[in-house]
């Protein structure tokens, strides 16, 4: 089916482009308490490598078992309210945390990453599930594309700008300019319309109904090939990718392409234009149904191949080159295996599609993430041992994710390229 160019949809679909600025705000704020939280928890233990993957690791883990129950939710109310509360409870978090300084210690830096995760927990599947309510069929990888480069580009500009405005003004201004911009999208969000089911349909709050209702959500995954095998995408990714953007830390603290903070913005701002630009440049080759099978394989296949650069090259401009094309094929398995899972997906499964999608990858990079923590902590493995061996595994999980889809498989997933 034909998508809309990019400029296109932003003009013609007045929603989509206030969701996307909203979101453009939002991540990009959310990149200035990242940064914060890992040089916090380096000051708090003279630079233990453990402690920095712990910011990634409890975030994944906070996040993770939250997503069945925050992706039914996401199924049963308004995901303009359910995105909306989110961002005012973020705000209120991050501010109360700012308000009484309690951030000397690791544990309360822990405890921040863990709460700022419950806002985003209930975010994300609601924004999944509400993107097709204001999105035609055929705008829907366009839209999906914008949004991954939009994340990605505020990503990259909120890492390089949140880097240097910490080692300039120190880490307090950086987590105050992030809880602006969770209120700003918060404003945007409410002139939004409803989406997702219709308020009239009252459903039970009884626990054991909203557990039904997450089981019945599983099944549905199950039984359906077109679905079943496409929300493993990005977990797939994850099995090295998770341990890859902890490791990317290490480089930016190690490879002096400025003070930490800034050098750790840098290697993010890579990963974050990177994974931005891999999505725009790739849309035609994801509508083509000649590639559309092969796509996620191929992509995994990429973003370890351009690791084993980074893990080669001596620190400098080819190394930056590699994370930015590496990270470009993250973004185009990202972008197409979320578009495919909302084809086809029943809008009143969406949610719970969505919820179990953020369980798989956000679990498996929490997993990724701690082993390769304890590893460096250990000193089992030198930091560009660790790189390689993360390269090897995506290029390994690309191989088999292209090697076990048969013929019969292909064509459940994707018709249009019987």
């Amino acid at each position: 089916m034909a998508s809309p160019g990019y400029v296109e949809l932003l003009r013609g679909n007045r929603n989509f482009r206030r969701l996307f600025t909203s979101e453009m705000v939002m991540f990009t704020g959310d990149w200035f308490s990242v940064i914060a939280m890992f040089l916090l928890a380096a000051e708090a233990t003279d630079d233990s490598p453990l402690a920095i993957a712990g910011v990634l690791a409890v975030r994944s883990f906070t996040f993770a078992p939250m997503e069945p129950f925050t992706g039914m939710l996401a199924d049963r109310y308004s995901r303009k309210t359910l995105m909306l509360v989110s961002n005012v409870l973020s705000f209120v978090i991050l501010g109360s945390f700012i308000l009484f300084d309690v951030l000397d210690e690791l544990l309360s830096v822990y405890l921040l990453a863990m709460l700022l995760v419950v806002g985003r927990a209930v975010y994300d599947p609601a924004q999944t599930a509400y993107l097709p309510n204001i999105c035609t069929d055929e705008e829907l990888l366009t839209a999906n594309a914008l949004v991954s480069g939009g994340w990605s580009a505020s990503m990259g500009i909120g890492a390089g700008i949140g880097g240097l405005v910490i080692s300039q003004y120190g880490v307090e201004t950086g987590l105050i300019i992030d809880s602006a911009t969770f209120l700003f999208a918060a404003l945007i969000i409410t002139t939004l319309p409803q989406g997702g089911p219709d308020p009239s349909e009252r459903k039970s709050a009884n626990p054991f109904e909203m557990i039904r209702e997450i089981v019945a959500g599983w099944g549905h995954i199950l039984a359906r090939p077109q679905i079943r095998r496409v929300v493993l995408a990005k977990g797939a990714w994850a099995t090295g990718g998770g341990a890859q953007i902890f490791l990317l830390i290490l480089i930016g603290m190690e490879a002096g392409f400025g003070e930490v903070a800034a050098g750790i913005g840098v290697v993010y701002l890579c990963r974050g234009f990177g994974s931005g630009f891999g999505p725009l440049v790739s849309r035609p080759l994801m509508s083509d149904p000649r590639f559309m099978p092969y796509l996620i394989g191929v992509a995994l296949c990429g973003a370890g191949v351009f690791y084993l650069g980074v893990s080669t090259f001596e620190w400098g401009m080819l190394t930056l080159v590699c994370i930015f094309i590496a990270h470009g094929c993250s973004g185009v398995s990202w972008v197409f295996s979320t578009t495919l899972l909302q084809r086809r997906t029943d809008d009143e499964w969406m949610g719970r599609v969505a919820g179990t999608d953020n369980l798989i990858i956000t679990l498996t990079m929490g997993i990724s993430t701690i082993l390769a923590g304890l590893a460096m902590e250990n000193e089992m493995f030198e930091l560009r041992e660790m790189l390689l061996i993360t390269a090897g595994i995506q290029i390994t999980v690309g191989l088999l994710w292209l090697g076990l889809a048969t013929p019969r498989e292909r064509e459940f997933m994707f018709p249009t390229a019987a």
